[in-house]
């Protein structure tokens, strides 16, 4: 039976057009770290640095699966986002972690492996950088985003004022964007992304 976090997981994965709560629990993830433009070659090349190792931990899941799962789909790519200064957004100027949450059933040393075994088959200095870590869990504001990443700022304007109406608090500056779509793939007006956020 193949885990399929779309279906599985639809309180996590299956946000509205309009702003709700969501209860997200710890995660474990593997995860690589960055500065700079997201349109930066640099960001791409960490991307698929992330990719590798994230299918590489599929591959070999599939070889010893013991348990109720013989497979998994891979989760979607997730990027933590930060102002490096306090100022307007600058998109030279952005501090992120890239994240690609790993099933509750693949445990670290088996990502830890996976990882080491794809710099001995595919060398690349960028995976010296990727790392297994857990998040914690949150209680966060989210919304589905449809369109180009660029109008953003109108999605996160209706979280605002969500959070507002319901007396709640932002607790963080920077926020979480979860991308269900392909960006080389799809059309920029089609693109979906949830954008989330952590509040009290």
């Amino acid at each position: 039976m193949k885990y399929e976090w779309r279906r599985q997981e639809k309180q996590l994965y299956g946000a509205k057009t309009t702003p709700a709560l969501v209860t997200v629990p710890t995660q474990s993830c593997i995860m690589i770290n960055g500065e700079g433009n997201p349109k930066d070659t640099d960001f791409s090349n960490r991307v698929s640095a992330l990719y590798s190792v994230a299918y590489a931990v599929k591959m070999a899941y599939k070889k010893t699966a013991k348990g109720e799962y013989d497979d998994f789909a891979v989760y979607p790519l997730e990027g933590v986002w930060q102002k490096i200064e306090n100022c307007e957004l600058i998109k030279e100027k952005l501090r992120y972690t890239l994240v690609i949450r790993q099933p509750d059933f693949v445990g670290e040393d088996g990502v830890c492996a996976a990882l080491e075994r794809t710099k001995h088959r595919k060398p690349n200095p960028l995976l010296e950088e990727v790392c297994f870590g857990t998040v914690p869990g949150e209680t966060c504001v989210q919304l589905l985003h449809v369109g180009a990443y660029d109008d953003e700022p109108v999605s996160f304007a209706k979280m605002d004022e969500f959070v507002h109406a319901h007396s709640l608090t932002r607790t963080e500056e920077g926020h979480r964007e979860i991308y269900l779509s392909n960006a080389t793939r799809t059309e920029k007006n089609r693109l979906k992304t949830i954008l989330r956020y952590r509040v009290k």
